[in-house]
């Protein structure tokens, strides 16, 4: 106890309280806007979802590694410094990777200053341009024009003996699905010029035309490919700093609470990380519509998303330096990972848990990384976007006072229940999305979605967990499995975006949760009902009946609670 000469709560807690706040405000200023970002830089929806499918991996195996060595070796501050200073300049890498051309003036931009905005988004004007396909040109003044809803400017001029041609470009409504499929997974497949004249399909000019089309669309698919390969590295060497701070804050909290049996408090400090996210969320937005136009006057939007991250690091940086991290600590046992994992094969309750979270991980995983494109698409701004997201989580804090009595009155499967419909709702209705305005009705219900459906997990996770085993069983859940459903979800998501559309996704989601909650609900009502020792509570219990004569007689439960420990 001499490496920590006074103990004090309060203190500790008031800087938790504000390094999760300031965590939640560094998280919000890029994590829900980097699909954005990445469409922006004229990847493909599948390529997006590799990105967001590994980021999502990393996170879920890496932290556990990384939180597991700085608690043997007593490196936590060590951890918790070089994880905000290095992702505070790791940040900034994505900010300098190029877009494969020159990306397009904004149009919001152009039109604040008086200009017409005529250019086309970034992905779907490096593909024309590529393409460069005969007769494809801007239309003159009395000449074809092009209907409304399209780009404006271009059009395809007459063709000697075949009349005038009135095809322009189609809108880019999807997030790059027809970008995707016409350049990015089609190499050296163009389309085929149009004839001038009487020029025959087989002629020398027309051979030599489509081979100087194909040779452009060459050059713009090796740029996709290296902004590709530079986001996936930065996002992966990003992802390495940051993943294994939560982990290691929360750990270290936790201990130092439970040095002096004040662990009841550590509940409620989550509660500042969800008010950090939802100030930051609406306060990027907000900052980067006002500034935007004047910092990021070339290049693709979005920049100063990871500039204020790496500025939010640096407070977070400054508050850590007297974040709670005891130094001397209990003699725990090494193997409670192995035997939280053991738990969950030989229980079919937890098994039933488990593919509900990879499940709701990968559901999850559709909205987060394209739901900001469907209302991008519909004429969304970024700070409706953040609002949005404000909504769910303002939601999750009001009703999180009715957490017991939901509990209570539903059971813990009614509320998981509960959760995977809601979620399967959310996803119904975006897919009939049309407004942006029309998202955010729905994002209430994230509240129940997110907020409600964790609470029941984790409250069952603790009734189902033997001793010591609660918070790395709730651990992994929340890592591993979670983690690992949304790093799938993000894999397969891109694709069906690119082959099918956004609306079957969230369709698709939809059937498939509600599926599982109708097989979930029948195989739960035939298990047997089994309730596991919880020392906690039955210490307490014992406290409140025992008198003194009743001192030194054995209980029922703590002779099979001994049993249970030396049998293990």
């Amino acid at each position: 106890m001499s490496a920590n000469p006074q103990w004090d709560i309060s203190r500790a807690l008031g800087v938790a309280r504000l390094f999760h706040l300031v965590c939640g405000v560094r998280d919000a200023c890029v994590t829900p806007f980097l699909t954005l970002y990445l469409r922006q830089l004229g990847l493909a929806a599948p390529w997006v979802g590799v990105l967001m499918g590994a980021k999502h991996l990393v996170a879920a195996f890496w932290a556990p590694s990384w939180a597991f060595l700085a608690k043997s070796y007593r490196k936590r501050r060590a951890l918790l410094t070089g994880s905000l200073l290095g992702s505070a300049g790791a940040s900034l890498l994505m900010a300098l990777v190029p877009p494969p051309d020159e990306a397009p003036a904004d149009p919001s931009c152009n039109a604040s200053r008086g200009a017409r905005p005529s250019a086309l988004p970034p992905a779907a004007a490096s593909i024309p341009r590529a393409v460069g396909a005969p007769g494809l040109r801007r239309a003159p003044a009395g000449g074809v024009h092009a209907p409304a809803g399209r780009p404006a400017g271009y059009a395809v001029g007459s063709v000697e003996g075949a009349g005038t041609a009135a095809r322009v470009l189609p809108p880019v409504a999807s997030g790059l699905r027809d970008t995707a499929r016409a350049g990015a997974f089609k190499v050296g497949r163009t389309a085929p010029p149009l004839l001038a004249g009487g020029t025959a399909p087989g002629s020398p000019a027309n051979l030599s035309a489509a081979k100087g089309d194909a040779g452009a669309l060459g050059l713009s698919l090796e740029g996709l490919r290296w902004t590709f390969l530079l986001s996936l590295g930065s996002v992966v060497f990003w992802e390495l700093l940051t993943a294994p701070l939560e982990q290691v804050a929360d750990d270290s909290l936790y201990e130092y609470l439970d040095f002096v049996d004040a662990t009841d408090r550590y509940g409620s400090l989550w509660i500042w990380r969800l008010l950090g996210l939802s100030a930051g969320v609406c306060g990027i937005a907000a900052a980067v519509g006002q500034l935007e136009c004047f910092v990021a006057t070339s290049g693709p939007r979005g920049v100063l998303h990871f500039y204020g991250y790496s500025v939010v690091s640096t407070v977070a940086l400054l508050v850590s330096i007297a974040f709670p991290v005891p130094i001397c600590r209990r003699q725990e046992r090494s193997y409670e990972t192995i035997k939280a994992l053991s738990l969950v094969g030989g229980d079919p309750r937890l098994i039933l848990l488990t593919f509900t979270v990879f499940l709701v991980g990968a559901a999850t995983s559709a909205v987060q990384n394209f739901l900001f494109w469907h209302m991008k698409d519909h004429g969304s701004s970024e700070l409706v976007m953040g609002f949005s997201v404000a909504l769910g989580l303002l939601g999750e804090i009001l009703l999180h006072p009715f957490k017991t009595t939901l509990l209570r009155k539903l059971s813990r499967m009614g509320t998981v229940g509960l959760g995977l419909g809601c979620l399967a709702a959310q996803l119904l209705y975006y897919s009939f999305l049309w407004s942006w305005w029309a998202a955010l009705p729905a994002q209430i219900l994230s509240a129940v979605s997110n907020g409600a459906l964790w609470w029941a997990v984790k409250a069952s996770v603790e009734d189902l967990a033997t001793p010591r085993t609660e918070r790395p069983l709730g651990a992994m859940f929340r890592g591993h499995i979670f983690g690992g459903g949304s790093s799938l979800g993000s894999f397969v998501g891109g694709f069906v975006v690119m082959y099918f559309s956004l609306a079957v996704l969230y369709r698709a989601c939809c059937v498939l949760l509600l599926l599982w909650l109708a097989l979930l609900l029948s195989i739960q009502s035939r298990l047997p009902q089994e309730q596991k020792i919880n020392y906690s509570k039955l210490l307490v219990m014992e406290a409140s009946d025992t008198s003194d004569s009743e001192q030194g007689t054995e209980r029922d439960w703590l002779v099979k609670a001994m049993r249970e420990e030396y049998s293990e």
